[in-house]
């Protein structure tokens, strides 16, 4: 017997043996309506209710809904609502400024657009046939209760959600992810970090980020509940784990840095001290970051390695019983490293250094970008762009990128896009973006600049001029004025060069 894998898997299952727990905490500070606590029998329900909304629009299966949102029940309901019925979501990043989005929007093809009200007037110029502020607006348009969607005939290896990640070049690229790639990677995921329905799950991770790294599925399918942040703040997330009993929550580098600030100045006890689980990826963070994440808090590290392209779950490092007579500077280093393979991943490395992978959790391909596909997925391996190895472990150590990509705050920044941007201010002659360590962000953004003779151009003016164009976390935090630049006799720049300086003492070209 075949029985399709989706994404409503998990949701039928809530429903179906936990119908009246909380299942969703809404945001209650935020611009639209809070839907406020709802039991996984509403959630099913305004999931369907929001199908049939779609049917009654004439979105038909396999066309894209596109929401802009910051972290809400209403998006969770979509990842649930639109891909459970066929459709297509297009979860985009709400950091990005409207040329990013009219673009992303335009690529896919989405006939519905949701935007968070805060973002409205921001996006005022960004069109759609179907064009709906989140909250009462959209509520009545999409939300058909009590109505019976039309029917699908699930398809696990239909695309289930299109997610745009920054790459080398500056248009990003769609991720096509399927019903398989989500189950496999919730499956896989609440399996290793031991989710149970005892859980409770903080969204400090923004939901656009691979959907919430598909965290989300795997604790609606056990029947935990889950709480809504709408935006990060280090004492705000205390004060959660604190009146909810959160035991999980998943987030970048910069996340757990905000974390230990508020923690200096909490008064008492730290929240979730001995419960809570943390989950960390978009880069390995320092390891004294991690023993304080033991020390200082009392909660349990976990780091994670993997892409949008994989879902993202291809490696995991959870403490482990061997380690349980180390001291918590030597586990914090047994811990830094990106982690073995999850299960159902293979990891390699080719001879040039670069990290490979083949899984379920692999994308089909990039939308309507075949060649990118193709030079992605090579001979059945993924290719992840960066640079590690495999130690004695069989765990996996990223060194590297090999790819043009600096992650700041677990957001990926395509450097020629923040290159193309300065570029075009009339006063500079040559730029070079590049990522250089920092202990708040991972890395910084860091432009070097080459000006015309004369200039008076300063730091500040080029961060101002770059955001006006890019989303403000693609903007350097960091300028600097040079005489000319590394280049090689072809002219092609030498960022090795230039980033040598920077990471001098760093055994790693991450952080």
């Amino acid at each position: 017997m075949r029985v399709p894998m989706t994404v409503n898997d998990f949701l039928r299952r809530a429903e179906l043996l936990y119908p009246d727990r909380i299942g969703i905490v809404d945001e209650p500070d935020q611009p639209a309506p809070s839907w406020g606590s709802l039991t996984y029998r509403e959630v099913a329900e305004r999931a369907r209710a929001m199908a049939a909304g779609l049917d009654a629009l004439g979105i038909g299966v396999g066309e894209r809904v596109a929401i802009v949102s910051h972290n809400s029940s209403r998006l969770i309901t979509a990842l649930f609502g639109v891909s459970g019925s066929g459709r297509i979501l297009v979860p985009i990043n709400f950091r990005l400024v409207a040329e990013e989005i009219r673009y992303i929007v335009g690529h896919s093809g989405a006939r519905v657009l949701l935007i968070d009200p805060e973002l409205d007037a921001a996006l005022a110029d960004v069109a759609c046939e179907h064009r709906l502020v989140i909250g009462d607006e959209s509520d009545g348009v999409l939300l058909r209760p009590g109505v019976e969607p039309a029917p699908w005939d699930a398809d696990e290896n239909a695309t289930a959600t299109i997610n745009y990640t920054s790459g080398t070049t500056a248009r990003p690229k769609g991720v096509q992810l399927t019903h398989r790639n989500l189950w496999t990677n919730a499956t896989t995921f609440g399996w290793h970090m031991g989710v149970n329905d005892r859980d409770v799950y903080l969204h400090t991770l923004p939901q656009f980020h691979c959907n919430g790294w598909g965290m989300l599925y795997a604790v609606a399918g056990m029947g935990g509940t889950q709480v809504v942040l709408r935006k990060v703040d280090g004492t705000e997330i205390l004060r959660r784990v604190e009146q909810h009993g959160v035991t999980l929550m998943c987030g970048a580098p910069a996340v757990v840095n905000m974390v230990l600030d508020a923690a200096a100045n909490w008064d008492g006890p730290i929240p979730g001290a001995g419960t809570t689980r943390i989950v960390v990826a978009g880069a390995p963070p320092p390891t004294r970051t991690i023993e304080r994440v033991e020390t200082d808090l009392g909660w349990q590290f976990n780091q994670i390695y993997g892409l949008t392209e994989t879902s993202p779950l291809l490696t995991i490092n959870r403490p482990r019983a061997e380690w349980d007579d180390l001291s918590p500077a030597e586990r914090a280093v047994k811990l830094g490293r990106a982690g073995g393979p999850a299960i159902g991943c293979e990891m390699s490395v080719d001879a040039e250094g670069e990290v490979l992978a083949r899984s379920n959790v692999v994308m089909d391909g990039y939308w309507d970008q075949p060649d990118a596909t193709a030079t992605a997925i090579v001979d059945g391996w993924f290719h992840t762009g960066d640079g590690g190895r495999i130690d004695e472990d069989n765990y996996v150590i990223i060194s590297d990128r090999k790819k043009d990509v600096i992650i700041s705050g677990g957001e990926n920044v395509a450097s020629i896009e923040v290159e193309d941007a300065i570029f075009q201010h009339p006063d500079v002659t040559e730029v070079a973006v590049i990522g250089v360590p920092d202990e708040k962000w991972g890395e910084l953004v860091t432009a070097l600049v080459v000006v015309t003779e004369g200039s008076s151009l300063t730091e500040d003016d080029v961060i101002a001029w770059t955001k006006q164009r890019l989303a403000g976390y693609k903007c350097p935090k960091r300028v600097e004025f040079r005489t000319e630049l590394a280049r090689t006799a072809t002219g092609k720049l030498q960022k090795f060069k230039l980033r040598e300086p920077f990471w001098a003492g760093h055994t790693r070209q991450v952080n």
